[in-house]
């Protein structure tokens, strides 16, 4: 869905969008494609670059706020479709953290040697949850899924350091404030457009710029590195002022930072493993590199991980 065709349906246009958020096109599953099924595409792949078969998939944590039911996890429903029955999986709601909150948990359990193989994934059906009359919302999201294997690792490569952050009193930032048992949808509920995404995106943006370079300096030093040994930033793909203003705070070029928003918008829990994907193929990313990830979303909840390719 390019800024063309949002041009026709809300008072936007190109030079707008473009300006304020870097965002030229995003993809929109079509009906019939749930967030299930974008996974069971994105942990296929990843399970192909890994070489690892299904059988071994021990454990699987979906980070997702679009999930296809209340109940069960969206995680479930994958475990169904790939035949993953050795598997654990459950779901994280952590909004555009909910990978590296997925990467976080699945590198601790590989460490206290519970698991072995832990698929983290993100993904987001958005377009189910966007009011396409906001003109400030509407135009920022895309639907995707990207997927990363853990595994353990004497080598010294691997997930080196995570953090992870929230704070709860900043939900009313960003948030769907309907649909749960507080607001439940009930047969007298007005659809008037307050059922999907709202945000106040100045707030958001200081707290997204502040906030991200602390979790992003924090697992740096934890590292015992300075943020001149990253070789390559993968950002949360949100605002593409945001993402300047982040290599600004930790004095890292825009060379050493990876963006695909111009394609994808924001995808939410599932723009940074799709950013690394894209990395990873390009071959930005070598053996021994330093890459370093980091995202924001709603609950306000923030997180950062360092990983030695």
């Amino acid at each position: 869905m390019t800024n063309a065709d949002f041009e026709k349906i809300v008072d936007t246009t190109d030079e707008w969008i473009v300006t304020r958020t870097g965002i030229r096109e995003r993809r929109i599953a079509e009906n019939g494609t749930h967030g299930s099924d974008m996974t069971v595409q994105a942990c296929r792949s990843a399970l192909e670059m890994a070489q690892c078969s299904a059988d071994e998939v021990e454990l699987l944590i979906v980070g997702t706020v679009t999930p296809d039911y209340l109940l069960p996890s969206t995680a479930c429903v994958v475990q169904e479709k790939m035949g993953l029955h050795n598997a654990v999986a459950f779901d994280v709601s952590a909004a555009c953290a909910g990978f590296l909150n997925g990467v976080a948990i699945g590198a601790s359990f590989i460490k206290t040697g519970a698991y072995k193989n832990v698929l983290a994934v993100g993904v987001e059906k958005l377009s189910a949850f966007t009011n396409y009359k906001d003109r400030n919302t509407c135009v920022l999201f895309g639907d995707a899924a990207g997927a990363a294997l853990l595994a353990p690792d004497d080598s010294g490569h691997g997930v080196v350091s995570t953090f992870l952050k929230s704070d709860g009193r900043l939900r009313p930032l960003l948030w769907s404030r309907t649909g749960g048992t507080v607001n439940p949808y009930t047969p007298e509920f007005i659809f008037d457009g307050t059922d999907k995404i709202m945000m106040n995106g100045s707030e958001v943006f200081k707290v997204a710029v502040r906030e991200m370079s602390n979790a992003a300096l924090k697992v740096v030093a934890d590292a015992g590195l300075q943020p001149s040994d990253i070789s390559l930033v993968i950002p949360h793909q949100a605002n593409i002022r945001i993402i300047e203003a982040l290599a600004k705070r930790l004095h890292v070029g825009m060379d050493r930072v990876f963006m695909n928003i111009e394609k994808y918008g924001n995808t939410s829990a599932a723009s940074v493993p799709l950013a690394l994907d894209e990395a990873n193929r390009q071959g930005k990313i070598r053996p021994g590199d330093y890459v370093l990830m980091v995202a924001f979303g709603g609950g306000l909840i923030w997180g950062a991980a360092l990983v030695k390719w």
